[in-house]
């Protein structure tokens, strides 16, 4: 990542990425399939208006994997081996102690904020069973989020995608098998869903207790390191709470959409689904942006980021436009597999038509603050998002939406606070990057006369 040419690199480094984010979307997908297409509108509802309020709950230690990232990538950068060790098994430890946490916390309190979303009495109960179930395999989606954490920030793309291909071939087994033969419907997905965690779970930490490299874990050696532990929050801590805050604000507006009725959820939630895909192509490049420039960062290279800056924005921008060309030229058949109901594909258009236009938008907001994070300001991009994209949109739903509450009038707050908060992490990195520029110049200096 610190050397030869940038583009070549990060696509070596973002596409296998992309395919991995890309299975892990199928896990929820294959759940919504299913369920949609062999159970009733009220099960498809119950699925897919839990996404909001999952990511509300897991966010903040999410949050905490993308400051472990950072961290390892800079030593990485900076060929540091103790570093890594010490990061690594931080990173596996926290890992744990917030799997089970959040754990806990999710299955008891699933119903109580599912009632405050307004949930519809006929699809509450289903959905409650569903995030109970989810949560369940908290434990194995952040010890798997940590662990192809450290490998991606290492260069290492290729076998997170291997192990997500396997157990998301045992996912889509598994929900067939329990929704068809035994009649679970979403007891069934969400019990596949936990089960195919589990294997990942496994394999990274297999791949991590193989390793020839700094990466090594030894089970015996996992503790939580004062100086990891401190930067990991630094760096992480902002990064779940604009995490926190981005899904709140969803939350709110899923409620919103909750008062259109279950037609209305499940065609919104299959449509959020579709989306996701474009998403995930794109945020692989906002993944690319954190690690190349934590690494450069590591290895003294101020002179390499501008490019890895320009580079990842044009690939965001092309992958962006190239999946929501495709998205709208097939949304009608594409909503289909998810629900045959001509007035659930109906909304799902709705949603489509008026957030993709200008969905490439999304990954350049997320390069640039992927770019800040891995400079070094964590609590920069944080600010911005949070006024930029959440506080932008809670505003709309207070005072535009009651001017015109309808399904159109919600959705094009978001493309807005796309805009709005892209412009605004742009101009950011144009006042730190003098600053950041002079330190590492002023650095490479010193190690170079330290070394002559």
């Amino acid at each position: 990542m610190t050397n030869g040419p940038i583009l070549p690199q990060l696509l070596l480094y973002a596409l296998p990425l992309a395919a991995s984010g890309i299975l892990q979307l199928l896990y929820n997908a294959a759940d919504i399939i299913v369920v949609g297409q062999y159970a009733d509108e009220t099960a498809l509802a119950a699925v897919t208006s839990t996404g909001s309020l999952i990511n509300l709950i897991v966010n903040l230690f999410i949050g905490l994997a993308v400051g472990a990232i950072a961290l390892t990538a800079r030593y990485c950068g900076a060929q540091d081996s103790a570093g890594i060790h010490r990061a690594v098994h931080t990173a596996i430890s926290l890992s744990l102690i917030g799997g089970v946490l959040i754990g806990v916390l999710g299955f008891f309190a699933a119903n109580p904020l599912l009632q405050l979303m307004d949930s519809p009495d006929g699809v509450i109960d289903q959905a409650t069973l569903y995030v109970q179930l989810y949560f369940l395999g908290m434990p194995a989606i952040m010890v798997y989020n940590f662990g192809a954490g450290i490998l991606n920030a290492t260069g290492d793309t290729r076998r997170p995608l291997v192990i997500l291909a396997c157990s998301g071939l045992v996912n889509v087994g598994l929900n067939l098998l329990l929704v068809i033969v035994f009649d679970l419907d979403v007891a069934g997905v969400a019990i596949a869903t936990s089960v195919s965690q589990y294997i990942s779970a496994v394999a990274v930490t297999i791949l991590l207790l193989r390793s020839n490299s700094a990466t090594r874990l030894y089970p015996s050696q996992l503790r939580i390191y004062k100086k990891e532990l401190l930067e990991i929050i630094r760096i992480g801590i902002p990064s779940g709470l604009q995490g926190f805050v981005f899904s709140l604000s969803n939350v709110l507006i899923q409620s919103t959409i909750n008062s259109f009725g279950a037609v209305a959820i499940a065609g919104s939630g299959a449509a959020a689904n579709i989306e996701g895909f474009a998403y995930t192509a794109m945020n692989a490049f906002s993944s690319a942006t954190l690690s190349f420039t934590s690494q450069n960062v590591g290895a003294r290279k101020p002179h390499r980021i501008n490019r890895i800056y320009l580079v990842c924005l044009s690939c965001v921008f092309v992958a962006g436009s190239l999946m929501v060309l495709l998205i709208q030229i097939f949304k009608e058949p594409l909503l289909g597999i998810y629900s045959p109901e001509p007035e659930v594909i109906a909304k799902g258009i709705i949603r489509i038509e008026y957030m993709m236009t200008l969905y490439f938008t999304v990954g350049m907001m997320e390069v640039g603050a992927g770019m800040l994070r891995g400079l070094g300001f964590s609590i920069t991009p944080m600010i911005i998002s949070l006024l930029g994209a959440c506080g932008l949109r809670i505003l709309w739903i207070y005072t535009v939406f009651p001017l015109n509450p309808t399904l159109e009038c919600l959705f094009i707050s978001y493309p807005v606070s796309w805009i709005l908060t892209f412009l605004t992490h742009l101009v950011a990195f144009l006042i730190v990057r003098p600053r950041v520029f002079r330190r590492l110049t002023r650095e490479a200096e010193t190690l170079a006369a330290t070394d002559s």
